[in-house]
């Protein structure tokens, strides 16, 4: 049997993480920071949770896997530019430092995720579980 979540963890993570992501690139277009670069960073860090709310309505586990593992490449697109940010001195390091850490833990469920969806062989029969996420609504 499955345990169905209400509020999914992962789904709450990146959508705080997108929300930091939204108000620190405010931010740094009040500064006059490089807007291509903002604009990247945007992409990618409110991409992460869109794509798991996308897998909700997955068209079966090879989708929500796809949609998992995108989520998963725009969590490092996300590092990488805010490292480039702090490499740059346009974000302290402190301020790098806690958006990594939300980095390396989202990552870590989107992982924990995938090898469940690829490899629980029970998990085909159950409708939904991963980081509360529906398969295939």
């Amino acid at each position: 049997m499955c345990d169905i979540m209400a509020d999914s963890i992962l789904r709450e993570e990146t959508k705080q993480f997108a929300k930091r992501i939204i108000f620190l690139c405010r931010e740094l277009k009040s500064n006059a920071t490089e807007s291509v670069l903002i604009n990247q960073l945007l992409r990618c860090g409110t991409s992460i949770g869109a794509n798991i709310s996308e897998a909700q309505y997955s068209q079966g586990k090879k989708d929500m896997v796809s949609k998992f593992e995108i989520a998963l490449k725009e969590c490092n697109e996300s590092e990488y530019w805010l490292e480039l940010l702090c490499d740059t001195g346009c974000i302290s390091a402190e301020v790098f430092s806690s958006f990594k850490t939300n980095c390396i833990n989202i990552r870590r469920m989107l992982v924990a995720s995938v090898k469940k969806l690829k490899g629980d062989k029970k998990f085909s029969d159950c409708p939904t579980d991963v980081g509360g996420v529906p398969l295939g609504k």
